[in-house]
C-alpha cells in the first residue's frame, strides 16, 4: 500500500458583526467545524474556544486538518452563541454558517464570506478563514510572568492575560491567548506552548507582538500595554536571567511626561522543541492494542426477538456487529499480531449462571484473544446463545481490566504500546461513580476509550464522560489529566457508509496517543531527538 503524502493545514478563524442573541450583553460565540463524509453525513472535527461577550471574535484555537488534494473536502463552519455547559449545540442559539471546500480556502489563502442562516444572510455577519500548510512541527515552550502591571479595575486588581501575534503580509494574526489570572498585578501564567510556525513562520528574526489586557466580563477588555520582540531575543531567556520587556501603553505615554511602562513582562523559559506526530510514533514501532467490551444486559431485549439490539438479522448483521466491523477494520492495521481480547458484561454466564462484568466472549479466561475482526465477530456470534442477558450495566470492571495491561506497558517507559478499548452499549450506566474514577485513573495511562451507543436510549450520561466540554472529574473531585473518552451514538450513522462511523469514532485517537507520549516526554522508539512538553525541559 503506497502511503499517501498527507499535508496538514492549519485554519485560523475570525468573525465580524455576528448576530447579537443575548439580552443585556453580547453573544458568546464558538465556532464548530464539520466535515462531510462520503456517506452524506457531516461529522464534527473540532471546535474553538468560546469568546465571551464579543460580536467580532478572533479565535485563538486553530483547526488542524489533513489536506487531500485528490478529494473534494467539504467543510462547514458553524457559529453558535453558547450560554450553557452542555456539549450539545441544539440548545444554543445559531449565529450562522459557511459551507465551502478546503480547496477553496487553500487556493485563496484567506477567505472572507458572509455567514448564512437558512440559506439567507445572517445579518451582516462575516467569517474569515486563513489557511497555512504546516511544514514545521517544532513548538515553543513558554514560562511567563509579569510584575507591577497597571491596575485597570476600580474594585480589586486587574485580571491580566496575554495575546501573542504573528506578523503576516495582511497585518497581525493571533497565535495564542493565555488564560486569565484573576485579581493579580504580578501574575504567573501556567506554562504554555505555541507552534513555532503559528508564532513566526519559523523565522527567528520576524517580529512577534505581545499584548497584555485586563479581562472584563462584558467583553470590553482594557489594554494594559504592548511590546514587540522576536524569537532570537526570547530564546536568550533563562530562569536565572529572564528576558524582560516593558509593556508600553501609547495613550498613557503621550499623556504622561515621566511615563516608564505599564508593567514588565518576564519570560523565564522560551524553548524550541520538536513535537512528534501520530505517524512518527506508529512508524517508530508503537503498537495499538485493541480490546472490545460488549453489553449483554437485559435492556437489549431477547436476542431471538427481531426488536432486540442483539438480534442478528437474516443477512447476518446488527448494530453491535456493525460497530465491531467498522472500528476493528481500521485499527487492526496498527496491531501486528491482530489478536484482540473481547469481553462481555452484564450477563449470567454458564455453568453457574452468576452475573459477570468481564467475561471472555470465548469463555477462555487464560486466552481471551480473537484472531482479527473475523475472530471477534465469530466469538460474539458463538457467545450470544450461551449467555442470559441480565444486568446491571457496569463499565468500571472492563475499564480497570484494560488499565492493568496499560499500567504494565507504562512500566517499560517507551512509546511502544497504546491501548484502545471499544465499549458497545445500549444505554444507561449503573456504576457511574466507579466508571468516572476508572476513567480518571486511566487518563494517566497509555489508553483511550471509545463508547458506541446502540439503540434509541437517552445517552446524556455518556456525554458527561466524553470530556469535550470540560474536564471529567472522579467522585472525589480529581480531574482527568487528558480527555480519553470518545462517545458516538450509532443512530447518527445508521444510513451512512461504514467508513463514516469509524472516521468519527477514531477521529480523536491519534491526538490522544500524541498527547500521552508528549506528556511523558517519550520519543518514538527509533528516534534520537528529545520530545516537546509544555513547561518541561528536554534532556
Amino acid at each position: 500500500m503506497a502511503t499517501q503524502c498527507v499535508t496538514k493545514v492549519e485554519l485560523t478563524v475570525s468573525c465580524e458583526n455576528l448576530l447579537d442573541m443575548d439580552v443585556g450583553s453580547k453573544s458568546d460565540p464558538l465556532c464548530v467545524l464539520h466535515m462531510y463524509t462520503s456517506g452524506n453525513q457531516w461529522f464534527e472535527v473540532d471546535r474553538t474556544e468560546r469568546v465571551k461577550n464579543c460580536l467580532c471574535p478572533k479565535f485563538a484555537k486553530k483547526f488542524v486538518i489533513d489536506y487531500h488534494f485528490e478529494v473534494v473536502q467539504k467543510l462547514k463552519f458553524g457559529l453558535y452563541d453558547i450560554d450553557n455547559k452542555t456539549i450539545d449545540l441544539t440548545d444554543d442559539d445559531f449565529l450562522g454558517e459557511l459551507e465551502c471546500t478546503l480547496g477553496q480556502i487553500v487556493s485563496s489563502g484567506k477567505l472572507t464570506r458572509p455567514l448564512l442562516k437558512k440559506k439567507r444572510p445572517a445579518g451582516k455577519g462575516t467569517i474569515t478563514i486563513s489557511a497555512e500548510e504546516i511544514k514545521d512541527n517544532r513548538v515553543v515552550n513558554f514560562e511567563v510572568e509579569a510584575r507591577k502591571l497597571d491596575n485597570k479595575d476600580f474594585f480589586g486588581k486587574s485580571d491580566p492575560y496575554l495575546e501573542f501575534y504573528r506578523q503576516m503580509e495582511t497585518g497581525w494574526q493571533l497565535a495564542h491567548r493565555t488564560e486569565v489570572v484573576k485579581n493579580n498585578l504580578n501574575p504567573t501564567w501556567r506554562p504554555f506552548k505555541i507552534p513555532l510556525q503559528s508564532l513566526c513562520g519559523g523565522n527567528m528574526e520576524k517580529p512577534i507582538k505581545v499584548e497584555c489586557y485586563d479581562y472584563d466580563n462584558d467583553g470590553s477588555h482594557d489594554l494594559i500595554g504592548i511590546f514587540e520582540t522576536n524569537m532570537t531575543r526570547l530564546q536568550q531567556a533563562t530562569r536565572v536571567s529572564p528576558a524582560e520587556f516593558d509593556c508600553i501603553n501609547m495613550k498613557k505615554k503621550q499623556k504622561k511626561k515621566n511615563y516608564k511602562n505599564s508593567g514588565v513582562v518576564s519570560v523565564k523559559l522560551c524553548q524550541v522543541v520538536k513535537e512528534y506526530t501520530f505517524l512518527d510514533y506508529i512508524m517508530g514501532g508503537c503498537q495499538l492494542n485493541f480490546t472490545v467490551g460488549v453489553d449483554f444486559t437485559g435492556s437489549n431485549g431477547d436476542p431471538k426477538s427481531p426488536d432486540s439490539l442483539h438480534y442478528i438479522s437474516p443477512n447476518g448483521v446488527n448494530e453491535y456487529l456493525s460497530a465491531i466491523w467498522s472500528v476493528g477494520l481500521v485499527i487492526q492495521d496498527y496491531d501486528s499480531d491482530k489478536l484482540f481480547p473481547a469481553f462481555g458484561f452484564g450477563a449470567q454466564i454458564p455453568p453457574h449462571w452468576q452475573v459477570s462484568h468481564e467475561f471472555p466472549l470465548n469463555f477462555n479466561p487464560s486466552n481471551p484473544f480473537c484472531s482479527g475482526v473475523e475472530g471477534l465477530v465469530e466469538a460474539y456470534r458463538m457467545c450470544l446463545p450461551q449467555v442470559r442477558l441480565y444486568g446491571p450495566t457496569n463499565f468500571a470492571p472492563i475499564i480497570r481490566h484494560v488499565s492493568q495491561f496499560a499500567q504494565q506497558a507504562l512500566q517499560q517507559n517507551t512509546a511502544s504500546q497504546y491501548f484502545v478499548l471499544l465499549i458497545i452499549t445500549d444505554g444507561v450506566i449503573t456504576d457511574m461513580d466507579q466508571t468516572r474514577a476508572a476513567i480518571v485513573a486511566a487518563s494517566h495511562l497509555p489508553m483511550s476509550i471509545i463508547i458506541v451507543g446502540v439503540g434509541g436510549a437517552d445517552f446524556t450520561d455518556m456525554e458527561i464522560l466524553d470530556g469535550d466540554d470540560g474536564r471529567l472529574r472522579s467522585p472525589s473531585g480529581e480531574p482527568a489529566i487528558r480527555d480519553i473518552v470518545q462517545f458516538v451514538p450509532y443512530r447518527k450513522f445508521q444510513n451512512a457508509p461504514k467508513e463514516a462511523l469509524s472516521q468519527c469514532v477514531l477521529a480523536e485517537v491519534p491526538n490522544q496517543v500524541v498527547t500521552f507520549f508528549n506528556m511523558l516526554k517519550l520519543s518514538p522508539l527509533n528516534s534520537s531527538t528529545p520530545v516537546a512538553a509544555a513547561g518541561g525541559t528536554t534532556n
